[in-house]
């Protein structure tokens, strides 16, 4: 028990730090709100529009796959040190552990995850497929009996 006592003591004091800074910030921090202080503020910039309310799917899928990687290299470099001490069997649990990531990134890369800028914009189009419109791929529902519009 003598050898956690470190341990505890140093959770113990995370703790505390952590709840007095949020306790002393309701209790000092000034509350004057403003529309100038609620605002955004991008670089002294005034915005223009609103901002969009979501960031595209390609967003989260580069970013889990820089997490994964960044995963990956913290359990590399330990293995890299002592592989001359561990042998064959150490080459086969690392294989183990990165040929999943390896195929996750190939996935992401056969999905165009990685593509951005201009040429995106042209693999975009030449995926498009003219025979889809919004009268072949929507259901309308309700129309029965309404007149139809001819514009």
């Amino acid at each position: 028990m003598d050898d956690y006592l470190p341990l505890l003591f140093t959770f113990v004091l995370a703790v505390v730090f952590i709840l007095g800074s949020i306790v002393t910030t309701k209790f000092v921090a000034p509350r004057r709100p403003t529309a100038a202080k609620s605002a955004p503020y991008e670089s002294g910039i005034v915005p223009t529009r609103e901002p969009p309310s979501r960031f595209p799917v390609r967003f989260y899928l580069v970013a889990m796959i820089f997490i994964i990687f960044d995963i990956e290299i913290i359990f590399l470099f330990p293995w890299a040190v002592t592989y001359r001490s561990f042998g064959g069997y150490a080459l086969g649990i690392i294989a183990e552990f990165t040929i999943p990531f390896l195929i996750a990134f190939a996935w992401l890369i056969s999905q165009g995850g990685l593509d951005w800028g201009p040429r995106n914009r042209r693999r975009q189009l030449e995926a498009v497929d003219v025979s889809r419109t919004s009268e072949t791929t929507v259901r309308r529902v309700g129309l029965e009996g309404r007149e139809e519009v001819v514009a």
